[in-house]
């Protein structure tokens, strides 16, 4: 009995170092719409959501640090919302909230890539925000190579720690007209996915995970083609 259930535990193991397969179709993530120009928090709660757990390249999960992500939007803005559990926090310290922190993916974050063009994917624009409320916003043209880390968006970030409850959250409120010069209403759809960088050490020990799983350890999170849709509701 214990032989067959250790062989039962490594076939698991082994399958969960498999890389995963690229999905021919991504989820949708439908948000509402919000009147006013409320005010950014980080205890979101209402509507519904969506969450990331899935290893960005492996058939693996992580539940225990399963990310909750809400969002809806205004006339002006995206407002995105990161609830992430957690056991230990690997962060930048101390703190730089007046400029944009570079390398921040090597500590402890939360992504979004988000874009309007459905016809150049390459183009789009990267958040991220860690727990201490470091951040940094890029726009990004993979078809040129371009990673610019001056580009600014304008946005608004906030982020907080629970230690009891090892939970840390995140929240953004991003102008519209940051990712398209073109009118949004309901019914607008552009290409999103959303990122969640966990864990201490380098990256063999680290967390990389996905909303729609990228599957190519080559190219990273940059993989337009894993993107889902956000669609812009009522």
């Amino acid at each position: 009995m214990k032989l067959a259930f250790l062989l039962i535990a490594a076939i698991v193991q082994l399958c969960a170092q498999e890389p995963c397969t690229l999905s021919a179709t991504h989820d949708e993530f439908q948000i509402e719409h919000v009147k006013g120009h409320p005010k950014l928090t980080v205890d979101w709660n209402k509507g519904p959501g969506q969450t990331l757990s899935k290893d960005c390249y492996r058939q693996l999960d992580y539940p225990e640090f399963k990310t909750t992500i809400k969002a809806f939007w205004t006339d002006t803005d995206l407002y995105v919302f990161f609830r992430c559990p957690y056991s230990a926090l690997n962060l930048f310290l101390p703190a730089n909230h007046a400029e944009a922190r570079m390398n921040l993916w090597d500590r402890d974050v939360v992504e979004m890539f988000v874009g309007d063009d459905w016809q150049n994917t390459g183009h789009y624009r990267e958040f991220e925000i860690a727990p201490t409320n470091d951040w940094i916003d890029l726009a990004i043209d993979l078809d040129k190579k371009s990673f610019d880390h001056n580009w600014r968006s304008g946005w608004e970030t906030l982020a907080s720690i629970d230690e009891a409850k090892k939970i840390w959250y995140a929240a953004a409120r991003i102008p519209l007209t940051a990712i398209s010069s073109k009118p949004v209403s309901a019914g607008t759809k552009w290409r999103i996915n959303f990122y969640r960088i966990e864990g201490p050490g380098g990256n063999a020990t680290r967390h990389f995970m996905c909303w729609q799983q990228t599957c190519s350890h080559q190219h990273g999170n940059h993989t337009p083609e894993s993107f889902g849709t956000l669609v812009f509701g009522k």
